[in-house]
């Protein structure tokens, strides 16, 4: 077992790694004088990765869209009980998600917490299918996929997504559909359990009032040694343009949503987060609160305070996007494409830059005094391959010339589409 101290020598923080003999990364934070404790055991395995293979696989494996979030369901029912009954004697409060790259269960207590921490160990490790379950299984899930169909911001986006992303998987809804998730069967999930749930694959992150002896006492006792198989996914071979310009579709709503969307090349681990941050922070320059682009849309009445920006990024994917509500959202398109070209041209506000710089490095430092923010934080930097003081390292580094230079690489507004519900 492997173990060591990871400090941020800048803010003097800390948190202690573990490769465990099982082949589990365990990252754990101790934060004297909280009273809470968050845990999140997750998996590099999301909505994207319906295309793989092991060392043990001759060809690919093709599994049906939605199957990572079925299987994120389906865990937390043992032959024994329903996990949350478990949870309710401890006192914790217990979730799951499954996002497009990852899935992660977590829990959060204020008291029990190694009560708590050996049921998540359990139940992760202990997969139950069997086909009437499954069936049950579809109907729920079948039903939660018609919601999510009438939802006016899940449709806004998704459809954006389709306007981006030719065959980039990212682009199908992390449910599935109804007729794929019909063809999932209980072989099929343990196929994807038994690949995806490898520990070699997974990490814990612990974070709050919290001994690290204590939780690795755990670990030693409950994690099952698994054989290290080389892993892969793949995807279709994205084109570097976007499908389509626009998309309209009508639901009842009471102002018209919008997400507009410039897609941008994917990169991998510490260039992929520096490539997101340097783009948050253009897109902070442009259209933050305090931007005359944000206050001069307002002014016109061409957004409302529900205007927001992202950076949308992940295994192949990279997109940014503004999404808000607006009567006339092909103005506000196009008073984005025209802040973009003119900031090109004229350079970004090297004023705001370094004001922003500063407050987004005084943010990240505040994080790190929340208890939910830092387990998060851990699982999600090591899932995508780096450390979560690496925020700090670019932040720190930045300069006016990265970000610029990101603007006019990045921000190309030849691949800009807009994807609007209205009534």
């Amino acid at each position: 077992m492997e173990k060591k101290i990871i400090r941020n020598e800048k803010t003097g923080d800390s948190y202690i790694y573990v490769k465990h003999s099982s082949g589990l990364d365990i990252l754990i934070c101790e934060m004297e004088g909280f009273s809470t404790v968050e845990a999140l055991f997750g998996t590099k395995y999301g909505s994207i990765n319906t295309r793989f293979k092991t060392d043990n696989d001759k060809d690919y494996t093709v599994v049906p869209e939605g199957i990572a979030h079925f299987l994120e369901h389906k865990l937390f029912e043992n032959e024994d009980c329903d996990v949350f009954d478990l949870y309710a004697k401890t006192g914790a409060s217990a979730n799951a998600y499954t996002s497009f790259d990852k899935t992660c269960y977590l829990f959060s207590c204020s008291d029990n917490y190694k009560e708590s921490l050996e049921i998540l160990l359990s139940f992760v490790q202990s997969p139950y299918f069997t086909k009437e379950s499954v069936d049950k299984e579809q109907g729920i899930i079948g039903q939660e996929i018609r919601m999510y169909q009438d939802n006016p911001s899940w449709k806004v986006f998704f459809n954006l997504l389709g306007l981006l992303y030719h065959n980039h998987p990212v682009k199908i809804d992390i449910a599935g559909t109804i007729e794929s998730i019909a063809q999932i069967d209980a072989e099929l999930l343990y196929k994807c359990y038994y690949t995806f749930y490898n520990l070699h694959n997974m990490v814990l992150a612990v974070a709050g009032n919290v001994k690290a002896d204590e939780i690795l006492e755990i670990a030693d006792r409950l994690l099952k040694p698994c054989e290290n198989h080389s892993l892969e996914t793949v995807f279709e071979n994205e084109p570097a343009d976007i499908v389509k310009k626009e998309c309209v579709q009508h639901l009842p709503v009471g102002i018209p949503l919008f997400n507009i969307g410039i897609k941008a090349a994917p990169e991998t681990g510490y260039a992929s987060l520096k490539a997101e941050m340097e783009a948050n922070m253009v897109m902070n320059i442009l259209a933050d609160t305090s931007s005359p682009l944000y206050k001069r849309m307002t002014e016109e009445g061409l957004i409302n305070s529900n205007f927001s920006t992202e950076v949308f990024n992940g295994d192949g994917f990279f997109a940014m996007i503004f999404g808000g509500e607006s009567q006339k959202p092909y103005e506000v398109m196009d008073e984005i494409i025209k802040e973009i070209e003119n900031a090109k041209v004229n350079g970004l506000n090297r004023e705001y830059f370094e004001t922003l710089r500063k407050a987004t490095y005084g943010s990240a430092v505040r994080e790190f005094n929340n208890v939910q923010a830092v387990a998060s934080s851990m699982i999600n930097s090591r899932l995508a391959g780096v450390d979560v003081f690496d925020t700090f390292k670019i932040i720190s580094e930045m300069t006016y010339e990265d970000v610029q230079r990101c603007l006019c690489e990045r921000f190309d507004t030849s691949k800009i589409a807009i994807s609007v519900v209205e009534s």
